[in-house]
C-alpha cells in the first residue's frame, strides 16, 4: 500500500520488496520458464482418505542483457468523474505522462477516460508521437459520474486493435471512486476481468483516496491476472505508475495454458485463491502472464483415497503451454508428482516438504484474512481478530519448521505475513480506522494472491 498514515499493509514492492532465494531446481534453458511441481505431503498415512496440498510453481528466467524487452500493447484508462477534481486530476496526468514517456516507439498505447460515459482520448497508436500524446493528456479535466465498467470495456476494444501473442496485453484502470453508471457489483467486474484473461489481456487496478470500493478493484485485478494497488496520497500516483511500469516491461512469457489432471483415486477440491475450471479429474487455470524471475504458484488441495503401506501411486500430471516473449516460441513444459503411503506416523511426518508446506500456508493463511475481512464486515469483530490471530499462531509454526528444516531463507514472506496478519489484528477494533485498513487488508491479499513481488534473486554476472 502506497500511504502515508502508517497503515502500510499491502505487500508491495515499494514498502515489503520480497525476495526468495534461488530454486532448488533449474531452467533447462537460458530463456526458458522453470515449471516444478511438488506436494506438502509427499508420504501419506496409508489407510485413510487424506487432504493433501500440491504446489504447481512456475518461474521466469531473467530477461538477457543483449534483448530487447517484448513490445507493450497498454491501455490507460482514467477516472475523469467529479470527485477526481484538483490535485488527483494533476496527479493522474503527470502519472500517465511519465508513462507515455517510458514507452518505446514500437510500443501501443491508448488513452481512454471514464465519467459518466467513457470516451476514448488517445486511440491505440504507435508512441511515436509523444507530442501529442502528451499535449491531449494535459487537456484532461474532471466532472460527472463513474461509469467504471463502460471505461474498462472501451480500454479493452482499444487493446484488441492491436492485440497480439508476442506483445505484453495489459489495461492499467484509475479510479477514486465507486461505480455508480452501468454494471457496478464486484462480480460482474470480476467476470469481465477473467473474459480478458481468454484473449491475453491483463488488467491492473489503482484505487486512488479512501472512497474508492476495493472489492470490486481487488476482484477486477485477480480475474484479471494483474495488479491491484492501493494508493493512498496522491502524491504517490507518479511512484506507482511508474512500478505498475516496470512489471509491464518485464514480462517474458504470456497466453499460458495450464492444465493438471489428478490420477484414479484423486479428487479435485479447489485452486487456493484462483478461479480455476475443474471438470472431473481435470483442472485448467488461467494466466495472463510471468515477469521477468517472478515465481508464480499455484496451491491445489486434492483428496486422496486409501493407501497401502509402501504403495507408490501417481498423484498429479501438469502441462503447461506458453507463448515465450523473448525467443518468440510456443513453449511447452511438463512435470508430475507422485504420493507413497506408510504405516508409519513419524514417517509421514518426517517426509513433509518444508518449503512446500510453507507457501501453502500462506495462501491458506490469506483464505483465512479474506474470512477475516467478511466477518469484521458484518460486525462480529472479536471473531474476525481471532481468525486473524490464528492466522499469527499457525503462521510462526510454519516458520519455525521451516527454520528447523533448512528452507527458511527460502520464504521469508512467511515473516511478512506474520507482521501483517498481527497488525491488522491489532486495529481491527478501531472503527474510524476501517476504511483504510480494509483497503490496506484487500491490497496485502491481492499481492499474496498474484504472488507480484516474488521475484528470485537476479543473476550476477563475472566481469
Amino acid at each position: 500500500m502506497y500511504s502515508k498514515s502508517g497503515f502500510r499493509l499491502s505487500l508491495l514492492a515499494a514498502g515489503f520488496a520480497l525476495f526468495i532465494a534461488p530454486m532448488m531446481f533449474a531452467s533447462s534453458h537460458a530463456e526458458q520458464i522453470s515449471l516444478q511441481v511438488a506436494a506438502t505431503r509427499p508420504t501419506m498415512l496409508a489407510g485413510e482418505k487424506k487432504i493433501n496440498h500440491v504446489r504447481i510453481s512456475l518461474t521466469g528466467f531473467q530477461l538477457p542483457e543483449l534483448k530487447a524487452r517484448p513490445p507493450v500493447n497498454v491501455s490507460i484508462v482514467i477516472d475523469t468523474s467529479g470527485s477526481m477534481n484538483g490535485d488527483k486530476m494533476e496527479q493522474a496526468r503527470q502519472a500517465a505522462i511519465a508513462a507515455v514517456n517510458r514507452l518505446r516507439d514500437d510500443d501501443i498505447v491508448s488513452i481512454v477516460l471514464y465519467n459518466s460515459s467513457a470516451q476514448v482520448l488517445v486511440p491505440a497508436t504507435k508512441a511515436t508521437d509523444r507530442g501529442d500524446i502528451i499535449a491531449k493528456v494535459r487537456t484532461i479535466k474532471a466532472g460527472g459520474s463513474t461509469a467504471l465498467f463502460a471505461g474498462v470495456s472501451k480500454g479493452a476494444a482499444e487493446v484488441r486493435k492491436f492485440v497480439n501473442e508476442d506483445s505484453v496485453n495489459r489495461i492499467i484502470l484509475l479510479s477514486d471512486g465507486r461505480a455508480n453508471v452501468g454494471p457496478k457489483s464486484p462480480g460482474e467486474l470480476e467476470r469481465l476481468g477473467a473474459s480478458f484473461v481468454k484473449e491475453g489481456i491483463s488488467v491492473s487496478t489503482l484505487g486512488l483516496g479512501l472512497g474508492y470500493n476495493e472489492d470490486l478493484m481487488s476482484r477486477l485485478a485477480s480475474a484479471g491476472s494483474g495488479n491491484h494497488l492501493f494508493v493512498e496520497e496522491a502524491d504517490d500516483l507518479i511512484a506507482v505508475f511508474n512500478s505498475e511500469f516496470n512489471d509491464l516491461m518485464s514480462v517474458v512469457a504470456g497466453d499460458f495454458q495450464i492444465h493438471a489432471k489428478v490420477a484414479k483415486g484423486v479428487r479435485p477440491v479447489r485452486v487456493l485463491g484462483t478461479k480455476a475450471d475443474i471438470s472431473g479429474q481435470d483442472i485448467y487455470i488461467p494466466l495472463a502472464q510471468l515477469y521477468s524471475r517472478q515465481q508464480r504458484y499455484f496451491v491445489v488441495e486434492v483428496e486422496v483415497d486409501a493407501g497401502e503401506p509402501e504403495q507408490t501411486r501417481p498423484l498429479m500430471n501438469v502441462t503447461v503451454q506458453y507463448e515465450n516473449l523473448v525467443t518468440e516460441t510456443t513453449d511447452k513444459l511438463s512435470s508430475s508428482v507422485d504420493v507413497r503411503f506408510s504405516d508409519q506416523v513419524a514417517k509421514v511426518n518426517a517426509d513433509i516438504d518444508a518449503e512446500t508446506y510453507a507457501f501453502c500456508s500462506i495462501q491458506i493463511a490469506n483464505e483465512k484474512n479474506m474470512r477475516a475481512t467478511a466477518l469484521r464486515d458484518a460486525g462480529q469483530v472479536e471473531e474476525a481478530q481471532s481468525l486473524l490471530r490464528d492466522n499469527v499462531k499457525e503462521l510462526n509454526f510454519t516458520k519455525k519448521f521451516c527454520e528447523t528444516n533448512g528452507v527458511l531463507s527460502i520464504v521469508p514472506e512467511l515473516e511478512k505475513n506474520v507482521i501483517v496478519n498481527y497488525d491488522q489484528s491489532e486495529q481491527l477494533q478501531e472503527p474510524s480506522k476501517w476504511n483504510i485498513l480494509r483497503k490496506g487488508m484487500r491490497a496485502a491479499q491481492n499481492d499474496v494472491t498474484s504472488q507480484r513481488v516474488y521475484r528470485v534473486p537476479e543473476k550476477k554476472t563475472s566481469k
